[in-house]
């Protein structure tokens, strides 16, 4: 008998929008409403949409050292940020194998916030809680609290006008109140690399935010987003998916997520594996691809330097409603050179794509 999928607080909401709704990470989400994967996405890179993402994991480490402890397991270093701020960092294995990407926000030394993948959320909570000393709590909030991305360039008015802060700094928060003095962390980050916040509430809250950030942002068009669209924005900007780029077989340094180990610190998860993968090199690199002609890349699809000489298979794989071409992800062996095209087997033909460093469209708002 199949497990039931979990609901989002706002399913109603989507139900209500007519959404088609599709399993993800062992949710029932939105993946696009009868507007369309594209109407979406172009809304978010020209005006405003708003995602549900509840589906994303939530965990609190409390207590005394609660910093110190999550400094001491997860890759990145608190110490390059402070109180206040969010950081990307990586949850590895003893193989430096990924377990998860995650977002962490720095409340105080005893008091951090957790955003895993959803599928992935158990399995970190698990690890830190086996590893936690005495005092540090680890507690899973994953059905608590619902997540709400607000993306866009006029992602700041639609906050302002239902009465949220805006305007902190990019991978910064603040703790709100809402409505009737209800909580709400506004984070000024994302996954689409257009200027935008994450609201996390909890669920009684959440479904009244959805409403008055829908009714707010009616001026300038604003578009409830799926999860397909939330894709195409973030293969634009070479963002990994775990499950698909990165996973307990791929590493930070050939994932190019190095710049999110602190490579100085004395400890972390899978310290010891990753530094001697940076002193040696990697064998393969992420790397985008982008269509000469008309082909679209789907994960899974092989990639060859000719036509019998097999690199890797795609990771992700898109049309891109902003390029109007077909993108990808793959990782390839680091003896191709970084200019090099590429053949992606298409349903039986062979497609050129040009290898590129993503990502594939600039924004440039992250830091505004």
């Amino acid at each position: 008998m199949a497990a039931t999928l979990k609901q989002s607080p706002l399913h109603d909401r989507h139900e209500a929008l007519g959404a088609k709704l599709a399993e993800f990470g062992g949710w029932s989400m939105p993946l696009e409403y009868p507007t369309g994967v594209v109407k979406e996405h172009t809304a978010v890179r020209e005006a405003v949409g708003v995602f549900d993402v509840s589906h994303l994991g939530k965990a609190i480490v409390s207590g005394p050292g609660a910093a110190e402890f999550v400094n001491a397991t997860l890759s990145n270093d608190l110490a390059k940020i402070e109180p206040g701020k969010a950081q990307y960092t990586l949850c590895l294995d003893e193989s430096g194998g990924i377990v998860d990407d995650l977002i962490a926000y720095w409340h105080d030394d005893e008091h951090v916030l957790l955003i895993p993948n959803a599928a992935n959320t158990a399995e970190v909570v698990s690890r830190l809680q086996a590893a936690a000393p005495d005092g540090v709590q680890v507690v899973n909030q994953h059905e608590d609290r619902a997540v709400l991305a607000v993306q866009g360039p006029r992602s700041d008015e639609v906050l302002a006008r239902v009465g949220l802060p805006v305007g902190h700094a990019y991978m910064s928060f603040v703790e709100a109140e809402y409505g009737d003095g209800l909580g709400v962390v506004v984070c000024r980050t994302g996954y689409t690399g257009e200027r935008g916040y994450e609201l996390v509430v909890d669920n009684e809250a959440a479904g009244r935010l959805w409403d008055d950030l829908m009714a707010a942002g009616a001026e300038w068009g604003i578009t409830a987003c799926g999860l397909g669209a939330r894709d195409t924005l973030r293969t634009e900007m070479g963002y990994p998916l775990h499950g698909q780029d990165i996973s307990l077989r791929t590493n930070p340094v050939e994932a190019g997520l190095s710049w999110a180990v602190g490579w100085k610190k004395e400890s972390f998860w899978g310290r010891e594996a990753v530094m001697q993968v940076r002193e040696d090199g990697p064998a393969r690199r992420l790397r985008g691809l982008v269509a000469v002609g008309r082909g679209i890349p789907r994960p899974g699809m092989s990639v060859t330097l000719t036509p019998d000489v097999p690199l890797a298979d795609i990771t992700s794989g898109t049309f891109s409603p902003t390029l109007k071409k077909g993108i990808g992800l793959a990782l390839i062996p680091v003896m191709v050179a970084e200019d090099a095209q590429v053949g992606v087997d298409i349903r039986g033909r062979r497609e050129i794509f040009q290898l590129v460093k993503p990502p594939f469209v600039d924004t440039s708002v992250k830091e505004s």
